[in-house]
């Protein structure tokens, strides 16, 4: 029997095999990703720690061993002592990105998928670390386990970008459970990131828990189907990884970030809401500068 490509796209789905969140190539995709990158301005943020860099810091006086060339004979000239000046150096603090690939991000209502979206921003971020010399790390939080410890090498971000850019419609979100496996092998301080439409119940709970040891940024993206259905009364739906079906009213939001983003912002988590129907540049930018998350230097 022949199978026409609306079932077989239907047949495909059941059985959990891999689809592409976009129909972007290579290419494009990585034209994207770029763009991202250098519309973010990530490599703009001062680094507390001192050394040879490119910004003036502060002059101190001198010790045997400075180089000459680091006088500051200005301040010299004024106090009659040898000072030299100080510059900041790129600080490398390193992130990681914990990406929801859980079925939930793949179901939408318009031309993008939370999920695509999602796996754009992810790579955005990733290359804007590169670009001011912080590691990136990667973390799916689904079914599957994908990991990648931070890196510089852009080769490696590329080959787990192409990774997620595949995704299932069978898989569960994992949240809490990745970030209370995360918390404990993470050293030092790191910038975590969170993409997710933090439907697991659970997941806010745990990423409270890790903001007390690192700097937690949570982008939820959110479908506009999610905001309500208006006026229909009660209607009957699925989840999209449990398949468990309940019944709801249309008139509510299924989904409400209003309760989250203040939970998250009392515990010190910084939040941004990414709607798939609306440009979310712009906004992505003015976040991340006004919040200072991509470069806060807290010991």
């Amino acid at each position: 029997m022949r199978v026409g490509p609306i079932w077989r796209r239907v047949m495909d789905r059941m059985e959990g095999r891999l689809e592409t969140a976009d129909h972007l190539n290579t290419r494009q995709f990585l034209i994207a990703v770029r763009k991202l990158a250098d519309a973010l301005g990530y490599g703009t943020d001062r680094s507390p720690f001192l050394g040879s860099g490119i910004e003036y810091a502060q002059s101190r006086q001198y010790q045997p061993g400075d180089p000459v060339r680091s006088i500051d004979w200005r301040v010299t000239a004024r106090t009659g002592k040898v000072f030299v000046k100080e510059y900041e150096a790129p600080k490398q603090l390193p992130c990681f990105l914990l990406l929801d690939t859980s079925a939930s991000m793949t179901v939408s209502s318009t031309r993008k998928s939370k999920y695509a979206v999602a796996v754009h921003v992810a790579g955005g971020l990733a290359f804007a670390c590169l670009d001011r010399v912080s590691p990136v790390g990667v973390l799916g939080v689904g079914g599957r386990d994908l990991r990648v410890d931070p890196t510089m090498s852009k080769s490696r971000i590329l080959q787990w970008l192409h990774e997620f850019r595949h995704f299932r419609y069978d898989e569960p979100t994992t949240l809490s459970r990745r970030v209370s496996e995360l918390a404990p092998t993470l050293p030092n301080r790191c910038l975590v990131v969170v993409l997710s439409d933090l439907q697991e119940p659970g997941a806010v709970a745990a990423l409270k828990l890790m903001a007390q040891r690192h700097d937690v940024v949570v982008l939820q993206f959110r479908d506009p189907a999610e905001g309500g259905l208006g006026s229909v009364g009660f209607i009957q739906a699925g989840e999209a990884e449990t398949g468990r079906v309940f019944v709801t009213r249309g008139v509510k939001p299924w989904v409400d970030p209003e309760p989250v983003a203040r939970e998250l912002k009392r515990a010190g988590v910084d939040h941004l809401l990414i709607r798939t129907d609306r440009p979310f540049v712009a906004d992505l930018r003015q976040f991340l500068r006004s919040r200072n998350v991509l470069g806060r230097g807290r010991g």
